[in-house]
């Protein structure tokens, strides 16, 4: 689900790599296309599916009632195995779309399917986006506060092991190869692209400066940030 986003697609690649037959879901999809907000699609999409990675993004419509919906109709399919991505902080520090995941989880925790959660940290193309974006108007955002970028594509074979695997009850991690603060991500992401934007300090709050989008324990990926701007 979400197969067709960032993470959803690189799963889905990962997948069909390892040899297995993978449907690719989203409301747009060609083959397969899915409405998580009114459910139009999923029993045929899920008909004989073992397997579900749930990589859907959005609001609560998506976020939560979605994935309630879903995960009904993984049940009445047989579903035996659910796999929620969600992001490495989200109990550390607040926000709008932090809580939604938290409720997320819940649903899937309480959903009724084997499930297994897994928590990445921010992807690379994201972080790159964010800069972009804020770069047409001539800052990019600089913080003190650290982060620790991930490889998509990293997160997708992670989530293609997990698939493999029997479900877990449990929520893992898997993060970047380095911590930077977002300070130090704008400054090579201004190098590498060669923008005239100006840093525009910004403050963070204590959750973020005391690293809550980040973990030391968890594992963690090859690809660095300034790898991914080499390859763009």
């Amino acid at each position: 689900m979400g197969g067709t986003g960032t993470v959803g697609a690189a799963a889905a690649r990962a997948l069909t790599e390892r040899g297995h037959a993978v449907r690719v879901l989203s409301r747009h999809a060609p083959e397969y296309p899915v409405d998580l907000v009114t459910g139009e699609g999923l029993e045929r999409a899920l008909a004989g599916a073992d397997v579900v990675i749930d990589a859907a993004g959005g609001t609560r419509k998506v976020l939560v009632d979605g994935t309630q919906r879903l995960l009904r109709a993984e049940r009445a399919a047989g579903v035996q195995h659910h796999i929620g991505v969600s992001i490495v902080g989200i109990d550390r520090v607040g926000g709008p779309y932090y809580k939604l995941k938290l409720e997320q989880e819940a649903a899937i925790r309480d959903g009724g399917v084997p499930w297994t959660i897994l928590r990445a940290t921010q992807f690379h193309p994201f972080v790159a986006a964010i800069f972009a974006k804020s770069a047409k108007l001539g800052v990019v955002p600089s913080l003190g506060a650290p982060m620790q970028p991930v490889d998509p594509r990293e997160v997708g074979r992670t989530l293609a092991v997990a698939a493999e695997a029997a479900p877990t009850f449990t929520i893992a991690e898997f993060t970047g190869p380095e911590v930077v603060s977002v300070r130090e991500l704008a400054k090579r992401w201004r190098t590498a692209t060669g923008s005239h934007a100006v840093p525009l300090p910004l403050p963070a709050s204590r959750a973020l400066r005391a690293g809550g989008l980040t973990s030391a324990t968890a594992p963690h990926g090859t690809v660095t940030f300034d790898d991914y701007l080499a390859a763009a």
